[in-house]
């Protein structure tokens, strides 16, 4: 198995290695999601829209999605592709497109 290092806003300077195949997929999916909607997202919003677009073998019936939405929305926080809104709930929104990834 593969794996990516991830990055999390949260905790500057650490970082964690993950499945990277699992990551890559959730990863398309958000930014598809994110993509499509010019108004930040809540983290539910993002949630039922992403689970349509995982594969099943890597995600059957959206197993573990919940975690593997936040594991990449706080990497690319990290990274300057996603931000957050300051108040609550909390939206997010993409601060530039994949393709300047």
């Amino acid at each position: 198995m593969d794996k990516i290092t991830v990055e999390n806003i949260n905790h500057p300077g650490k970082s964690e290695r993950v499945n990277a195949e699992k990551y890559n997929a959730m990863r398309s999916a958000l930014l598809a999601v994110l993509a499509e909607n010019s108004e930040p997202l809540e983290s539910k919003t993002i949630g039922h829209a992403v689970r349509p677009l995982l594969p099943d073998d890597l995600f059957p019936g959206g197993a573990t999605s919940g975690w593997w939405i936040k594991t990449v929305q706080l990497d690319l926080e990290a990274k300057g592709i996603l931000a957050r809104t300051a108040t609550k709930p909390l939206r997010f929104f993409l601060t530039r497109r994949d393709s300047d990834a």
